[in-house]
């Protein structure tokens, strides 16, 4: 099991913002499914969400979405967006390989999930993927 804690601070630049969010992934024993939960907190809204590949106080392109985009935005006290990767959702740098790759950045911290809204279109909350 890998997870973020997003919030605004690790933005970059930081943004001012009630939000927060966790980001929940789960490989399956074969590897070819890649199970997440992406819990939002106070969002107004949301436009997409994606997993980036970069290290903290970088940006980087992007490897997976998770959400949208969406023109208008979801807004919530609190909501879940849950799904599943497979190898063919990689995107970017990861186009081609598979979700064993995706872990691997997970593990050196090269991964980031960061949602995008209305108001903050580079990213409201942001993450850095770790095991916890």
């Amino acid at each position: 099991m890998y997870k973020a804690f997003l919030n605004g601070k690790n933005e970059v630049p930081p943004v001012q913002t009630l939000s927060t969010g966790d980001a929940i992934f789960e490989l399956n024993s074969s590897g070819s499914q890649l199970r997440f939960a992406l819990i939002m907190r106070n969002m107004s809204r949301a436009t997409q969400a994606h997993i980036h590949l970069a290290r903290p106080g970088r940006g980087g392109p992007i490897a997976a979405c998770l959400f949208g985009p969406n023109q208008f935005g979801i807004s919530v006290r609190r909501g879940a967006i849950r799904g599943i990767l497979t190898n063919q959702d990689l995107v970017g740098p990861l186009q081609g390989k598979t979700l064993k790759d995706l872990i691997t950045e997970f593990e050196s911290g090269n991964a980031y999930v960061n949602v995008h809204t209305n108001r903050n279109s580079e990213g409201e909350i942001r993450g850095q993927v770790k095991q916890p």
